[in-house]
């Protein structure tokens, strides 16, 4: 038996298992960046588990992974499942291993600031929304704290630290991310990415909240 056909029967196997304890999820891939719940693949039963494959543990605090039991056949890296339980992404489909999933929480938008084009004296430069470029509009993501956050520059009493978030989303072709691009989600938060790394798993990506 070759490794393809392994593969198959394998995700057929998990296809099986969800028949009798994953209810119905509709399945979406990107049709565009800007539309990521686009085109629907199709529907199939799905159940997704925190820890080993074995239904032992509920999911902990701040852990966006889960493992997604469910016909591999029928998905991509980087669609999304949505039913009952959440909304979730495909995130890797390695050889013989269970899926990875990453369940969202938020839906996000990503703009590029604008960028000087010259020299002297060439007006306002800084950021506004009308001068930012949109490159990817409404996509499920998962947005959890990261670090403490750092300490405002004017140093006031009453002033808190500016928090840090971790965000994992899907890559999309064509698309790359880089620093101090800007996030906005669907709670009204802005973002400035600090680092973006594309992994085997789609995006990773460190951003600070804005003030404003």
């Amino acid at each position: 038996m070759d490794s393809a056909t392994l593969q198959s029967r394998i995700h057929k196997g998990y296809g099986k298992a969800a028949l009798r304890i994953g209810p119905v999820n509709t399945v979406y891939r990107a049709s565009s960046a800007i539309a990521p719940i686009g085109t629907t693949v199709t529907t199939l039963n799905a159940s997704f588990n925190a820890e080993d494959m074995k239904y032992g543990h509920p999911n902990k605090y701040g852990k966006p992974t889960w493992f997604g039991v469910f016909d591999g056949t029928l998905v991509h890296v980087g669609d999304y499942l949505i039913g009952p339980q959440g909304t979730f992404f495909v995130a890797a489909m390695q050889l013989t291993l269970p899926i990875l999933m990453v369940e969202c929480n938020r839906t996000i938008n990503v703009m590029r600031p604008q960028q000087q084009t010259g020299i002297g004296a060439v007006g306002y430069g800084g950021d506004t929304d009308a001068n930012e470029t949109l490159l990817m509009q409404g996509w499920p993501a998962s947005v959890l704290q990261g670090t403490k956050g750092e300490k405002s520059e004017t140093h006031l009493p009453g002033d808190v630290r500016m928090a840090w978030w971790s965000i994992l989303m899907p890559q999309y072709a064509g698309v790359v991310l880089r620093s101090d691009d800007i996030i906005t989600d669907d709670l009204s938060r802005r973002y400035v990415v600090s680092s973006a790394e594309l992994t085997g798993a789609g995006w990773r990506i460190t951003a600070m909240q804005a003030q404003t």
